[in-house]
Protein backbone atom coordinates (compact mmCIF):
# COMPACT_ATOMS: atom_id res chain seq x y z
CA UNK A 1 0.00 0.00 0.00
CA UNK A 2 1.17 3.52 -0.73
CA UNK A 3 0.36 6.78 1.01
CA UNK A 4 0.99 8.97 -2.06
CA UNK A 5 -2.71 9.64 -2.65
CA UNK A 6 -3.95 9.65 0.95
CA UNK A 7 -5.23 12.92 2.41
CA UNK A 8 -5.03 13.52 6.15
CA UNK A 9 -8.35 14.21 7.89
CA UNK A 10 -6.52 16.23 10.55
CA UNK A 11 -4.64 18.81 8.45
CA UNK A 12 -6.09 18.14 4.95
CA UNK A 13 -2.58 17.75 3.54
CA UNK A 14 -1.06 14.80 1.72
CA UNK A 15 -0.04 12.07 4.19
CA UNK A 16 3.23 11.57 2.31
CA UNK A 17 4.38 15.06 3.39
CA UNK A 18 3.85 14.30 7.09
CA UNK A 19 2.71 17.80 8.08
CA UNK A 20 1.12 16.85 11.40
CA UNK A 21 1.55 14.05 13.99
CA UNK A 22 -1.43 12.17 12.55
CA UNK A 23 0.16 12.22 9.07
CA UNK A 24 3.48 10.99 10.41
CA UNK A 25 1.81 8.18 12.37
CA UNK A 26 -0.21 7.07 9.35
CA UNK A 27 2.82 7.21 7.09
CA UNK A 28 4.83 5.13 9.58
CA UNK A 29 2.02 2.60 9.83
CA UNK A 30 1.73 2.26 6.04
CA UNK A 31 5.49 2.06 5.52
CA UNK A 32 6.35 -0.29 8.36
CA UNK A 33 9.99 -1.29 8.30
CA UNK A 34 11.97 -4.23 9.58
CA UNK A 35 14.22 -4.42 12.62
CA UNK A 36 15.03 -1.01 14.07
CA UNK A 37 13.69 0.85 11.05
CA UNK A 38 16.04 -0.93 8.65
CA UNK A 39 14.65 -2.09 5.34
CA UNK A 40 14.29 -5.85 4.83
CA UNK A 41 16.55 -5.60 1.78
CA UNK A 42 19.36 -4.09 3.85
CA UNK A 43 18.97 -6.78 6.52
CA UNK A 44 19.15 -9.50 3.84
CA UNK A 45 22.27 -7.92 2.32
CA UNK A 46 24.01 -7.81 5.70
CA UNK A 47 23.12 -11.44 6.35
CA UNK A 48 24.50 -12.48 2.95
CA UNK A 49 27.75 -10.61 3.62
CA UNK A 50 28.11 -12.29 7.03
CA UNK A 51 27.42 -15.69 5.46
CA UNK A 52 30.02 -15.04 2.75
CA UNK A 53 32.65 -14.01 5.31
CA UNK A 54 31.88 -17.07 7.42
CA UNK A 55 32.27 -19.39 4.43
CA UNK A 56 35.51 -17.69 3.38
CA UNK A 57 37.00 -17.99 6.85
CA UNK A 58 35.99 -21.64 7.20
CA UNK A 59 37.59 -22.37 3.82
CA UNK A 60 40.72 -20.42 4.74
CA UNK A 61 41.26 -22.19 8.06
CA UNK A 62 40.07 -25.60 6.82
CA UNK A 63 37.53 -26.15 9.56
Amino acid sequence: MSCEHLICANCAGPVVEGRCPACRASRARVHHHGLGGLSPLLIAAVLLIVLGCTLALSHLYGA
